[in-house]
């Protein structure tokens, strides 16, 4: 797994790359992670219970813990780390992430295979969508299959990309349904507590939540808000509670950490998402699990993630969102919504360890479909236009130039093997010392 976004990271990439790991450690199957390092300490080779190897090589983020964007300096670090490992497949990470696109780029060199997930949904029509989607066609190009978390994002990423929709499949994100048991304890309705968890940015629909939430406290004299998480527009929804004095009816909780995500959920009856672009919403079903009535915007995948009768939709409009909450506080304070019924409904729904089976269903496709040559790659790449084609065909070049020069100077030969048993024992002697 190749990606910048990481632990000590928290986030629902980070979060889906570890979780899947976990599980197909427990299929059998040996996994590392590859991501950059994080300052002051986080460089070289760590272990991330219950038993992933995690490379933190040193690369510097430079904007949202991605790197910058090159073809070249990662491939003196991946080269020595994929082939010491004996790695057979290259499953590169997230849209954006610099080290994925580079992985799976220079995978191929080695005789390796590569699978993408794409986590984010993406305009068509502005500067950054078409610069973004050019960039993603050409890392694509030659990856062998790609997986999308909704069939909305699949839909997205073809278009996007240009890709073969046969070499595109749909797998979903999942959660631990242990971890988001709805309280024992009923709570009480009045007052009825709204949660918001989200990161707060333009994207998530703040701007959003900043004209509703005013409105709704004005409407509903027994509801609060509880919002936790941080981001650029934090200073502004301040400046709104203040404008319209609403200390005591929105409390602030900052940046929580995902293992407290379930204890923030469980103090209210009603979670609202107003997100502007969703590929997924694993916060929806993390809120749904824990037993909360769902209320979001209806954008990108969220359609797909809950029953009807468990969520209500909204257009990203503020009266629409006023009128989508103001129905689900009625719904609620009626005493229609039961949390541990959700709860069972999303434990049967989604799991881990089948998003992992059918994970490696797809790696076995791959494994065993047609190996292209570099002179296919050199025919694709050229199908990327008139200026992109000659460009990316060029850097396709120089990096088998760099890449022999590399084999040249450090022959495979004297690349020291990594002894799986040894590496195992090493790891379980180093739990025993932590635990002593």
């Amino acid at each position: 797994m190749i990606s910048d976004f990481f632990h000590p990271n928290v986030g629902g990439v980070e979060n889906h790359i570890f979780m899947l790991g976990v599980n197909l450690t427990r299929l059998g199957h040996k996994v590392i992670v590859i991501t950059h390092s994080h300052p002051p300490n986080r460089v070289g080779v760590r272990w991330v219970l219950p038993g992933i190897k995690v490379y933190y090589i040193p690369l510097k983020a430079i904007a949202s813990s991605a790197t910058l964007p090159n073809f070249f300096a990662s491939m003196p670090y991946f080269r020595p780390i994929l082939l010491r490992e004996r790695i057979d497949i290259v499953h590169g990470h997230a849209s954006l992430s610099s080290m994925a696109h580079e992985g799976m780029f220079h995978a191929h060199l080695m005789g390796m295979r590569t699978v993408f997930t794409d986590h984010s949904l993406f305009r068509l029509d502005d500067a950054t969508g078409i610069l973004t989607n050019k960039l993603l066609e050409a890392a694509l190009l030659n990856v062998d299959a790609t997986i999308c978390v909704s069939n909305t994002g699949r839909e997205n990423t073809v278009l996007r990309a240009r890709l073969d929709p046969s070499t595109v499949y749909v797998i979903p994100n999942a959660l631990v349904p242990e971890q988001f048991k709805p309280s024992t304890t009923p709570l009480p309705l009045k007052p009825l507590n709204i949660i918001v968890v989200s990161r707060l940015a333009y994207r998530k629909g703040v701007d959003l939540l900043i004209a509703v939430a005013p409105k709704i406290c004005e409407k509903h004299q027994h509801v609060n808000f509880i919002i936790g998480g941080d981001g650029p527009k934090l200073t502004a929804l301040l400046q709104m509670r203040e404008k319209h004095r609403l200390q005591d009816r929105i409390a602030m909780l900052g940046s929580v950490p995902h293992q407290h995500v379930r204890n923030i959920l469980i103090r209210g009856s009603i979670f609202l998402n107003t997100s502007l672009t969703e590929s997924f919403g694993v916060a929806i079903l993390e809120a749904a699990c824990a037993g909360l009535y769902v209320v979001c915007t209806k954008v990108g995948g969220v359609p797909e993630v809950l029953p009807e009768d468990m969520i209500t939709f909204a257009k990203p409009e503020e009266d629409d969102v006023v009128r989508a909450l103001s129905e689900a506080i009625e719904y609620v304070g009626q005493g229609k919504h039961d949390p541990h019924m959700a709860h069972a409904r999303i434990k049967g729904m989604y799991d881990w360890g089948d998003v992992a089976t059918r994970t490696e269903i797809v790696y076995r496709t791959v494994a065993e479909s047609q190996t292209l040559s570099l002179w296919d790659r050199i025919v694709r790449t050229m199908t990327l236009g008139r200026f992109a084609g000659p460009i990316f065909t060029i850097i396709l070049v120089m990096q088998c130039l760099f890449f022999a020069t590399l084999q040249w100077i450090v022959p495979q030969s004297e690349i020291d093997m990594v002894d799986d048993e040894w590496d195992e024992a090493l790891f379980l002697k180093h739990c025993d010392l932590r635990s002593n």
